[in-house]
């Protein structure tokens, strides 16, 4: 112990002296001149023994330096001043030394303390204190920090990284994908001692996550309709593969740059994808007559078979009421021959006459007789009929007073013919 403070002391001293040394080379104004003003070197003994003695008047020899006659002798050390300055120097040192392990963390980082170089703990944002160097030493994560990870370009699209965008896609086919990823650390821990380089690790888990689902998508499902479908699975099965190996980090977006085939097959694939446009078009004008023919086409069918359905419904009535108008018609004609064939056929001629407005009517050789219906029809009306009723038209209504003067007609017969 008394060999380890002795060069202890030994070492400090001479670095005070050559600080003392420094500091009078600025203040003293004859600092390098000899005596009688001649320029030159200074004498090294002379600066070595006024270091001496100022250094043992710090430490408490105040009995030092040199006699009143300029004598050179000087008076040793004492164990004791010796001692008291060795102890203040060593609790000067290990408070440097503790002082030495305070530091800071910033807001959105992180500290991670090491013993030994092994990992010990995790400290908040703050000021925080650990065991100075060599016991524990620290490293500081920014955890906040938005980092981004390039695959298939670099800087920019345009430089392109033809080793990692080129793709086979499930059918068969080069697709040149460029994609950015960003991330952040979740677990300083995990990403500084778990993996060796966590940020390759993420260029790695991304290059294999994009061609395993380009792998599965085919070339148009990856360039037009499916980017955001595949930036997704991306996205979930790179964190996964992440989460195996405890990186720490945390995938925040996936960002598809381009996706496009090789540009040595670029304007045919241009030309294929306008020719599916064309297509897609032409289904969409098919489509939408389609949608404007078909329900017509069904409103007319189903109108026909309503107008079917009521023609079918009126035939069967008209046709049963026929059959039993018949047996009625029957049953008169066995009671009354002739009266019934004479009704029969009055009937059939007002309803033939009451089609027609005129009747010409051949009397024997060359006479024609005429018969203007309409006029006797409106005279035998009454003269107290309305003017309504006598400018209606005479399909509308003569049918009925024909029918009225028919009835009349046929009864007076029947009544002549009755004994």
């Amino acid at each position: 112990m008394a060999a380890l403070l002795h060069s202890l002391n030994l070492s400090l001293r001479n670095s005070v002296a050559r600080l003392l040394g420094a500091l009078m080379s600025l203040n003293d104004p004859n600092w390098g001149k000899r005596p009688g003003g001649n320029q030159g070197p200074p004498d090294l003994e002379e600066v070595w023994r006024n270091l001496r003695r100022k250094f043992d008047g710090l430490l408490g020899n105040r009995g030092g330096g040199g006699n009143r006659g300029g004598g050179d002798s000087e008076r040793p050390i004492s164990p004791k001043n010796l001692g008291s300055g060795a102890v203040v120097l060593a609790a000067l040192v290990v408070g440097i030394w503790l002082a030495s392990g305070f530091y800071i963390v910033n807001e959105g980082q992180t500290g991670v303390v090491l013993r030994f170089g092994r990992y010990a703990e995790v400290t908040a944002p703050g000021l925080r204190w650990h065991m100075p160097y060599p016991v524990e030493s620290r490293q500081v994560v920014n955890v906040s920090q938005v980092r981004s990870v390039e695959v298939g370009y670099r800087n920019n699209v345009k430089s392109k990284v033809l080793k990692e965008s080129l793709m086979l896609t499930d059918d068969e086919n080069i697709v040149d994908v460029q994609f950015a990823v960003q991330y952040v650390l979740k677990s300083a821990k995990d990403y500084l001692f778990e993996n060796r380089s966590p940020d390759d690790s993420v260029l790695q888990a991304a290059e294999t996550s994009i061609r395993e689902v380009v792998g599965k998508s085919t070339m148009d499902y990856v360039v037009q309709q499916g980017r955001a479908d595949v930036q997704d699975k991306v996205h979930k099965l790179m964190q996964t593969i992440l989460d195996r190996y405890s990186t720490g980090i945390l995938i925040q977006k996936v960002n598809m740059q381009n996706a496009q085939p090789p540009e040595k097959v670029q304007a045919a694939f241009d030309d294929a994808v306008k020719a599916g446009q064309d297509r897609e078009r032409q289904k969409n004008e098919g489509q939408a007559y389609a949608n404007d023919i078909l329900p017509k086409a069904k409103g007319m069918a189903s109108r026909l078979l309503q107008d079917a359905e009521g023609y079918r419904q009126r035939v069967e009535q008209e046709a049963v009421g026929d059959a039993e108008r018949f047996t009625l018609v029957v049953a008169e004609y066995q009671k009354a021959p002739q009266v019934t064939r004479d009704r029969l056929y009055l009937d059939a001629m007002q309803q033939i006459m009451s089609n027609n407005t005129k009747v010409v009517v051949e009397k024997g050789g060359n006479s024609l007789l005429y018969l203007p219906l309409d006029k006797i029809m409106q005279m035998s009306g009454g003269t107290d009929a309305s003017p309504a009723a006598a400018a209606a038209p005479p399909n509308t209504a003569t049918p009925d007073a024909a029918a009225a003067r028919s009835r009349d007609a046929f009864r007076s017969r029947e009544r002549e013919q009755r004994p």
